[in-house]
């Protein structure tokens, strides 16, 4: 089964259905520039459950230091992804203080963008979101997969933006990522998924790998 990270889970209803089905992540929105930012509180407790069967991520846009570290002590994030224009060594900063996977994400509208991700070789994935105008992702919208023809970072992929039931696998199929990222695909509003969504999602992303060659 392909790894798929639900992202901007918000309630444990969601949360549980998510490692149910066989989530690989659960993504957890800390900027609270988000509609789907998730209380603090409520992610503590989730990490709590979860941790053991699945990785659990924070989720920042341009943060301090300071409050990366303090959301790793307190939360017990397994995962910190990384939104924004942090640098290479803000991530390696990271890295090496909280002993966390770091997931650089990245918006992608045209071939530069693709080449400025080659540079972060130290991180642990690359996620490739939208490149929408006064947007950080969660847009729904999907982008052109052909640009990752010029990639050359051996950083695994984690593919994201407009990913539904109905096209993750003819992404998967295109990209082949170490994992797919959806969050507007599966939901019934911001932050809230949809259930029926959410099933069809996982196992279309699963079918990929049982479909005969």
């Amino acid at each position: 089964m392909t790894r798929v990270k639900v992202c901007g889970i918000t309630r444990p209803e969601d949360a549980e259905l998510a490692v149910r089905l066989g989530a690989w992540a659960l993504g957890f929105i800390l900027w609270e520039g988000s509609p789907r930012a998730a209380d603090p509180a409520v992610v503590a407790g989730l990490v709590a459950a979860h941790r053991r069967r699945v990785e659990t991520v924070g989720v920042f846009v341009d943060p301090t230091l300071d409050e990366v570290f303090h959301a790793v002590d307190t939360l017990g994030i397994s995962a910190v992804q990384l939104h924004g224009s942090v640098g290479a060594s803000f991530c390696d900063a990271v890295r090496r203080r909280t002993g966390t996977r770091v997931i650089r994400a990245f918006r992608i509208g045209d071939q530069a963008d693709v080449q400025d991700a080659d540079r972060f070789r130290e991180v642990d994935l690359h996620l490739y979101d939208a490149r929408v105008r006064g947007s950080e992702g969660g847009t729904g919208q999907t982008w052109d997969w052909n640009l990752l023809r010029t990639r050359r970072s051996q950083v695994p992929l984690v593919l994201s933006g407009g990913l539904t039931a109905g096209n993750v696998a003819d992404g998967i199929a295109a990209v082949e990522p170490y994992a797919v990222d959806v969050a507007s695909g599966v939901e019934a509003s911001p932050g809230v998924k949809d259930p029926q969504r959410l099933e069809a999602f996982l196992a279309a992303a699963g079918a990929t790998e049982r479909a005969p060659a």
